[in-house]
């Protein structure tokens, strides 16, 4: 086939907070699909248009790539929080197998994915797709704290701790290290430190 499909994949679950993933473009030679991964936090079922004819709110975007691609209708979680679910679809591993015992990460959490673990991001990289991942991170990444200062390690932060760090530093083992390209978001939620954007490592 001289030019194939694109083949929009859509994920949407009914989870706790804002939207993370990733996109992947085509590889150079090869024709391949495209791959669109959206998470979303608190989107119940029935707030797709797509899904929900007397829904009250308009996603056309949405309810685009729902025409275009795939809908899953059967979803299921090991978590019904954000940190574990993210570390659930990214390694494919059930949620609670890390350091992560219960509840979430705060903004200023170091890594949760283990060095050397394959992700969705590594294994597509591998296979020559250009990866990228958009919005909350919100699975820790290793900040550069201040000298006599802490941050906490597996839970949320006290917002003084927004102090804590060096921003100027480089961040360490966020998305870039588990295989994504390009990253663009925040580490957390919306209402956790540190309030700020991240690109790649700054």
């Amino acid at each position: 086939m001289k030019n194939p499909p694109v083949i929009s994949n859509r994920l949407l679950s009914c989870l706790p907070a804002f939207c993370v993933l990733a996109g992947t473009a085509l590889a150079a030679d090869t024709p391949r699909p495209n791959i669109v991964v959206v998470l979303t936090d608190d989107l119940g079922y029935g707030d797709v248009k797509c899904l929900n004819a007397d829904g009250k709110i308009a996603t056309p975007f949405l309810d685009r790539l729902a025409s275009e691609g795939m809908i899953f209708t059967d979803m299921h979680s090991g978590s019904a929080v954000c940190s574990p679910t993210r570390y659930g679809l990214l390694t494919g591993r059930y949620a609670w197998r890390s350091r992560l015992q219960s509840s979430v990460l705060g903004g200023l959490s170091p890594r949760l994915i283990e060095p050397g673990r394959p992700t969705i991001a590594s294994l597509l990289k591998g296979r020559g797709y250009h990866t990228a991942c958009i919005g909350k991170w919100h699975l820790g990444m290793d900040w550069v704290v201040l000298p006599g200062k802490k941050v906490s390690d597996l839970s949320i932060e006290t917002p003084d701790q927004v102090h804590n760090v060096d921003y100027t530093q480089p961040i360490a083992n966020g998305p870039n290290s588990v295989g994504f390209d390009e990253y663009f978001g925040i580490s957390g939620s919306l209402d956790m430190v540190p309030y700020t954007f991240i690109e790649n490592d700054r």
